[in-house]
């Protein structure tokens, strides 16, 4: 099937923009007061990872018939830990960049929300197989 691979084309090239994105040099980040207000940089971190963790934990679906509730969860924690040493290489290779703890909470709290919404969509699925199987019988 060419949409698994797809979606794990697409979890890969995510996770390439990513690393791209946090090791930008500090001086080429738009700066504005605004911006600072409203905590843009927390908010892009959030979207980031729920994005990747929900591309890779895709991509598992669609490899394996059962479901892998481990297999996700070790998605989503690989997305944390992930975070945390983008921090360490943002504050000792990135020119401009720093270590923020408040960068890993943001990254962990979008892996905590891609998990959770996948586990939602796979028990919505398994809702909905077991109703079709119910008005089958």
């Amino acid at each position: 099937m060419k949409n698994k691979w797809l979606v794990i084309l697409a979890a890969v090239i995510w996770f390439l923009v990513t690393v791209y994105l946090m090791t930008i040099p500090g001086n080429s980040l738009p700066k504005s007061p605004f911006f600072e207000l409203i905590h843009v940089d927390k908010w892009v971190h959030i979207g980031m990872f729920s994005i990747l963790v929900f591309l890779f934990m895709q991509g598992t679906r669609l490899f394996y018939k059962q479901q892998q509730p481990k297999a996700m969860l070790a998605i989503a924690v690989a997305g944390v830990l992930y975070g945390i040493a983008m921090e360490f290489v943002q504050k000792y290779w990135t020119v401009g960049r720093s270590f923020d703890i408040t960068d890993i909470i943001a990254d962990a709290v979008g892996c905590i929300i891609a998990y959770i919404y996948v586990r939602y969509l796979i028990k919505r699925k398994q809702l909905r197989e077991q109703t079709t199987a119910a008005e089958a019988a």
